[in-house]
Parts: structure tokens; C-alpha cells; sequence
């Protein structure tokens, strides 16, 4: 059993999209970041960092914060979505650190000033959509001759799609990126993908023009 501390973002919905993928039972705290309960004593204990999602392994004790990390200690525990060696491993590895440290940061990015601050800062804007843009055309690029990201379905998948599923936030239409936009219908479709993109606020998928 597996304690998943979690909210309605995109790195939250890779935790509990992986648990979905891999059948492993959980349970859900919701830890609502808009009235701040990141910051609760009890949470810090659980990720030092006061960010979602976290996780508590109740068959190792192990305890888990940052979404890269629990994709990797998950895939690894149920010996899914990841390869044991060689290259295939570090090519899901490789695109999940693409998504870790530049897709969901820059995108982010873009969220705060389209989204949430439309009228901050006109460079700003230019800024984050010009980078968003191109990150997008780098995922495209990499699935043109490929199912998924890595080649197989994999943590690398999980981990982009989600960051993906807020095109509308990051001024993005899907149409300019055909590649993409079929990888992300597929993933859409997946049951698993449509459970853990639900956790723990109940809402439907985007989907593009």
C-alpha cells in the first residue's frame, strides 16, 4: 500500500497517473496547495521540500518527495514502465530529466504568466511562449517516428503527458505540433491515464481541436 499526498497539478497527476499504470494499491491525502496546506508540520515530515506529490511506501517505510524520484522508485518496485539496464533505461531517463528541468519548470512559466498573470509583463509573455514553443517542437520532433517518447511506453511518457494536458494555459495549439498532438490523444485514452488524471479533484481532459 502506498500513502500518495497529492493535489490537482501537474506533478501531482504523474504520481498517481504511474500508481494507476501499475496497479499498485494506494491511498489518497488530498493536500490543497491553494489554501496552503503544504506547509502543515505533519506534510513537511513527509516532504521536506513542502511540495506535492509525496509518497509513503507502507511495505518499505521508504518516504519519497519529488515526482521524477517517485517515478523511478515506482517503476523500479513493480519492475514496469522502465527498463532494468542498458539503453532503453537511460533513454526514459534521459526524457523524464527533459521534463524535471526544463518542460515543467518552463511551462510553468508560462501557466504563471498566461494563465494566472496575463497582464504582468509583456516580455514575460514573449519570453515563456517562445520557450514553450520550442519545447514543444523538441517532443515533437522525438515522437515523429515513435509511438512514445522513449520508444515504449514509459515513466517518461507519464511524466511529460501531464505537463502537456495545460496546452490551453501555455497559449499552445496542439494543431501546430501534429506529433504531439497524436501521442497525447493516445495517452488521453489510456484508462489509467483518465483514473489518475481524476486524483484527487475529479475533472475532465483537455482535448485539443
Amino acid at each position: 500500500m502506498i500513502d500518495l499526498y497529492t493535489w490537482a497539478t501537474p506533478n501531482g497527476q504523474k504520481a498517481s497517473i504511474m500508481l494507476e499504470e501499475t496497479g499498485l494499491e494506494y491511498t489518497v491525502h488530498a493536500v490543497n496547495i491553494m489554501e496552503n496546506e503544504q506547509f502543515d508540520p505533519a506534510f513537511l515530515k513527509v516532504a521536506p521540500n513542502n511540495k506535492i506529490p509525496a509518497i509513503i511506501d507502507r511495505d518499505t517505510g521508504m518516504s519519497l518527495m519529488e515526482s521524477g524520484a517517485i517515478l523511478l522508485y515506482l517503476a523500479d518496485k513493480t519492475g514496469t514502465l522502465i527498463a532494468k539496464c542498458g539503453a532503453p533505461r537511460w533513454k526514459a531517463i534521459e526524457w523524464l530529466m527533459w521534463q524535471m528541468g526544463g518542460q515543467g519548470p518552463m511551462l510553468g512559466q508560462a501557466h504563471h504568466f498566461f494563465h494566472f498573470n496575463p497582464d504582468v509583463s509583456d516580455y514575460a509573455r514573449n519570453r515563456y511562449l517562445a520557450e514553450a514553443r520550442r519545447l514543444y517542437r523538441v517532443l515533437d520532433a522525438q515522437i515523429g517516428d515513435q509511438d512514445f517518447v522513449a520508444g515504449e511506453l514509459s515513466i517518461a511518457d507519464i511524466a511529460i503527458w501531464p505537463w502537456t494536458a495545460r496546452f490551453e494555459w501555455q497559449d499552445i495549439d496542439l494543431r501546430d505540433f501534429p506529433n504531439v498532438r497524436r501521442w497525447y490523444l493516445a495517452m488521453a485514452t489510456r484508462p489509467a491515464v483518465q483514473r489518475g488524471y481524476r486524483v484527487p479533484v475529479e475533472r475532465e481532459i483537455p482535448m485539443p481541436a
